[in-house]
């Protein structure tokens, strides 16, 4: 029997039937509107996650060693610990405000005062309101629930042959942290800069991704 061309039969605008070629057009039409449709789900899943709760960054220097080394990828933890803007065109819609707090030892990544557009990572020494003391290699912290004063114990990340120069007293405001780097000797830290206010901290190191080897949860 002779067939008309249209193997479908379906029929078109005029009240035809739609070619082979138009059939294609329409599909490749779909598939790249499901391309855009899937680059906009990404955005709207990618850009929240990116702005309030995680930032990658790469280890630079020997400051942190021997726990970071140069090179190593990590992902820092920002929601809760970094206040964040949320605008367009220069207005600002609303503010996430950090409500988390650090703890001694915990690492963290932040902005240090006097110098622009560098990210270091030290770790958490003294917490806000506390007087720092450093003397003959040790680290003595005074609060309120110690005002005598106590040895900051790092065995769990420094050798006891590690030693903390630059003698010093230091108390700090109510919204400053005293962080150092683990290499005493050869990291610039609040030794250099002095306290680091909690909005200058981008957030908690959580995971170190890379070399694999090495991979590890904070």
């Amino acid at each position: 029997m002779y067939t008309s061309g249209y193997p479908n039969n379906t029929p078109n605008k005029s009240g035809g039937h739609a070619s082979d070629d138009e059939e294609e057009v329409y599909g490749v039409g779909r598939f790249l509107w499901e391309i855009v449709k899937i680059g906009i789900l990404a955005l709207v899943i990618i850009i929240p996650v990116r702005v309030f709760f995680f930032q990658p960054f790469f280890v630079q220097g020997a400051s942190m060693e021997p726990n970071f080394h140069d090179g190593e990828y990590l992902i820092v933890g920002e929601f809760g610990y970094k206040e964040t803007g949320v605008g367009f065109g220069g207005t600002e819609l609303f503010r996430v405000t950090s409500f988390k707090e650090l703890h001694r030892g915990d690492p963290v990544v932040f902005r240090p005062p006097g110098i622009s557009g560098q990210y270091f990572i030290k770790r958490v020494i003294g917490l806000p309101g506390e007087t720092i003391e450093i003397r003959n290699s040790r680290i003595i912290v005074k609060n309120d629930r110690a005002p005598s004063g106590f040895i900051v114990d790092e065995s769990a990340y420094l050798l006891p042959t590690v030693e903390t120069t630059g003698d010093r007293v230091l108390t700090l405001g109510s919204d400053e942290y005293f962080l150092l780097g683990d290499n005493r000797t050869a990291s610039r830290d609040s030794r250099a800069f002095g306290p680091v206010p909690k909005n200058r901290i981008t957030g908690k190191v959580l995971l170190r991704a890379w070399p694999f080897d090495r991979m590890n949860i904070f």
